[in-house]
């Protein structure tokens, strides 16, 4: 009996033995078979994402070189090759084709306001250039006699236009006022938005970097000289040419408003000639004022008139010594009131044209009698006697 529960004993024990080894092994065989998951898994990932990846590079190199061959095609021709463009790209930035441009006026401005400043030669072929420009309503009717004007001199000169918005200059393609317009807006005679269209001119002809005189005319005005006498009196000259004077009467300082102070003083307050002429380094200081012109918006109004007061007065107080302090376009104010005496056909004669072009002023420190290039006003009917005259005359 002894021997049975003995035997029967050993044996369970055996039987235990022998279920603890093959919960052994399956656990370890489990174990075997989930790490090797694991590494095929992550072979697998490993090889999936090299698959995505390289798919993934061969569709963007695929998509950049079929745009880059676009573009390519687009930009780049036989004749005119990749670098050919980048210095035509350059040449846009110093020599703007168009003037139509979308551009604000606060945009404008700062492009404008841009100057280089290293000292040495430019690093490209720069002739110097005079900006005409126009500011008027619409028509130029002295336009024939200032195409004549300019004939034959295209490398020395460009021509700005601020016209009315909508306003659209009919010129031919061959005369040297086509495509001139620039963007313009609304402008009231004797408020700052003359100022506003005066810099608008001068940001535009800033952008052309030959552009080294700038002189601002009006439809009624005429040159009273040739082309080659204007270039070379106003790229010669060692000042801008901008009238500067203190006024004690009501159309002077009688214009000025105390609210003014302590940005602008009785004291520094001018007035002088809408119609100037400056060296390219004056027009930066004047299109880069923004506080001088803020204060004239507040308190320039109506009987002020901010375009006889605000360059004038700026210059007094920052750049006076760079101005001849005058101007260089004739008027006559003779008759008196707010507007200039008007000049028509019976008023033409070869002995009027020779009075203008006859007074005595200072160039460059010396006395000459050579003082207005140009005048006004001039009424449409004075164009035909002008015409007659300006070969025997003013000589082109």
């Amino acid at each position: 009996m002894k021997n049975i529960m003995g035997r029967g004993r050993g044996e369970r024990e055996e039987g235990e033995k022998y279920m603890g080894l093959l919960k052994l092994v399956q656990i370890l065989s489990f174990l075997v078979v989930f790490v090797a998951g694991i590494i095929i898994g992550l072979a697998t990932s490993s090889h999936m994402n090299q698959f995505f990846t390289s798919q993934s590079l061969l569709f963007s190199t695929n998509r950049f070189s079929a745009i880059s061959q676009s573009s390519m095609e687009q930009n780049c021709t036989v004749v005119q090759t990749c670098e050919d463009v980048d210095y035509l790209r350059f040449e846009k930035f110093i020599h703007p084709e168009k003037l139509s441009h979308k551009l604000s006026d606060e945009q404008l401005l700062w492009r404008a306001s841009m100057v280089p400043y290293r000292e040495d030669e430019y690093p490209f072929e720069r002739t110097v250039k005079v900006a005409f420009m126009f500011l008027t309503r619409g028509p130029l009717p002295m336009l024939p006699l200032w195409e004549k004007f300019f004939k034959g001199h295209e490398k020395y000169f460009s021509i700005y236009v601020h016209a009315l918005p909508g306003y659209k200059l009919d010129v031919s393609q061959d005369s040297p006022f086509y495509g001139t317009q620039i963007p313009s807006q609304n402008v009231d005679w004797g408020t700052v938005e003359m100022v506003d269209a005066e810099k608008r001119l001068l940001a535009n002809a800033l952008l052309e970097f030959s552009n080294e005189r700038f002189v601002l005319l009006s439809e009624s005005c005429i040159p009273v000289y040739n082309f080659q006498t204007v270039y070379k009196y106003l790229t010669c000259s060692a000042y801008s040419f901008v009238e500067s004077y203190d006024n004690p009467s009501r159309y002077g300082r009688g214009r000025y408003s105390r609210r003014m102070r302590p940005d602008i003083k009785i004291h520094q307050w001018r007035k002088g000639s809408q119609w100037f002429e400056m060296h390219r380094k004056v027009a930066i200081y004047v299109v880069s004022d923004v506080k001088y012109l803020s204060v004239f918006r507040k308190y320039c109004k109506p009987a002020c008139y901010p375009d006889e007061h605000y360059i004038p007065t700026y210059l007094n107080i920052f750049h006076g010594s760079l101005s001849a302090n005058r101007s260089v376009t004739w008027v006559d104010w003779s008759l008196g009131g707010p507007h200039p005496a008007t000049y028509r056909a019976e008023n033409i004669t070869e002995g009027f044209i020779k009075s203008i072009r006859d007074n005595n002023c200072s160039y460059n420190e010396e006395q000459t009698t050579k003082c207005y290039l140009f005048a006004r006003k001039f009424a449409p009917s004075a164009l035909k006697p002008l015409l007659n005259l300006s070969s025997i005359v003013m000589e082109f």
